[in-house]
């Protein structure tokens, strides 16, 4: 049996430079991790087959990501590709914050030890970018500039900060933001040396507020204590701080009036910025896997 985690991720900036002609949007944005996230336990002494729990019932279908990364590694177990995996779900869904995407990372690199399929880290970048766009920089477990649909990565050494992270009770479908005709796609290229720079934004953030008020309202409520942003299509805010004592101050602030926002449900969390995927350093620490 292996536990592992599946941490969080925000985008610090996400700029659309442009479609390529499948449709697929080219951008470029900061992937900071976070030392927060959903929890993997796979055991693959608990029967034939393959089998998914997860600690909300909804979400314990026949095509969640984590059953289609365990699909995707079958043909390369040379032990029997059996598993029961419990999923322990923390991160909402459609918030921008990766929970899906880390969730069949942690996936792909727990199998991948557990069935000794001896594939590397690119090999399995390449599989989970067959998943989603966001699947490659969980695998590949760094802090990391992304280009491309997502899938060109390079490392990135950030100084630590924690974050506040409040997600609205809404869940946004990306498809409909990518789609949207006033989303801008013609942002010009940029590079890691220039951030943090002036003009440094998300994209998406405006048509995401405009079709979301809850998203709106709680980007300006965040932006009275510190510059707040959107992750990814939205829907989860956050705020930089300099120490956890500031974070949490300002999230013990958001509880106090997050019914008036419609900010339901206790979404919100105080999580350190990290620049090795706290997976990679599970697997490191548990080198033997059984």
């Amino acid at each position: 049996m292996l536990t592992l985690p599946a941490p969080a991720k925000l985008n610090l900036f996400l700029h659309i430079t442009g479609r390529r002609a499948d449709g697929y949007h080219l951008l470029e944005t900061l992937f900071q991790l976070l030392d927060y996230g959903d929890e993997l336990t796979f055991d693959t002494d608990a029967g034939p087959g393959l089998v998914l729990t997860c600690s909300d019932p909804a979400l314990s279908t026949n095509d969640n990501l984590v059953l289609r990364a365990a699909r995707l590694l079958t043909p390369y177990a040379t032990r029997p590709a059996h598993c029961r995996i419990h999923l322990t779900k923390r991160l909402p869904a459609g918030g921008g914050l990766g929970g899906g995407s880390s969730d069949a990372a942690t996936t792909l690199l727990g199998l991948n030890r557990l069935w000794q399929c001896g594939l590397s880290l690119p090999a399995l970048e390449q599989l989970g970018l067959q998943l989603g766009a966001d699947v490659p920089v969980f695998v590949h477990g760094h802090t990391a500039f992304a280009a491309g649909v997502g899938e060109e990565l390079e490392n990135q050494v950030l100084p630590q900060r924690w974050y506040v992270v409040l997600t609205p009770a809404c869940t946004v479908a990306t498809r409909e933001i990518f789609c949207h005709p006033e989303l801008t796609r013609n942002s010009p290229s940029t590079t890691m040396r220039a951030f943090p720079f002036s003009g440094s934004r998300n994209d998406c953030q405006a048509v995401s507020s405009q079709l979301y008020p809850p998203i709106r309202a709680a980007l300006e409520w965040l932006g009275q204590f510190a510059e707040a942003g959107m992750s990814g299509t939205g829907s989860s805010v956050f705020a930089s701080c300099t120490d956890r004592e500031q974070a949490t101050a300002i999230m013990c602030r958001w509880r106090a009036v997050q019914t008036g926002l419609h900010l339901a449900e206790g979404r919100g969390f105080v999580a350190r910025g990290v620049n090795q995927s706290p997976l990679h350093a599970a697997l490191a620490s548990n080198s033997n896997g059984t």
